[in-house]
């Protein structure tokens, strides 16, 4: 028995883009890098005063990959569910 929804589309539901969502993911992951490196909650150690350009860029890269692989893992995940269960249901 399918769950009950409260939105009700005419249209067929589509898979959904695991190379769109990883590019979202990728946005937000450098969004999120960069409030990381130098939002408020931001300390500097008296060891690693400012560690350069190359380790921020390093790091913010590291959460846009981050991002990207857990939004397209999302993204297929969903088509998978909805491939298997839900269109078998369908038929």
């Amino acid at each position: 028995m399918p769950l009950p929804s409260l939105w009700n589309s005419a249209e067929q539901s589509r898979p959904w883009s695991p190379a769109r969502a990883a590019g979202c993911g990728a946005m937000i992951g450098v969004v999120a890098g960069v409030f990381k490196l130098h939002g408020p909650f931001h300390r500097v150690s008296a060891i690693t005063a400012e560690p350069g350009l190359i380790a921020n860029m390093s790091e913010i890269a590291g959460a846009a990959i981050a991002f990207a692989l857990l939004c397209a893992g999302a993204a297929a995940l969903r088509n998978f569910i909805a491939r298997r269960l839900i269109d078998s249901e369908m038929r």
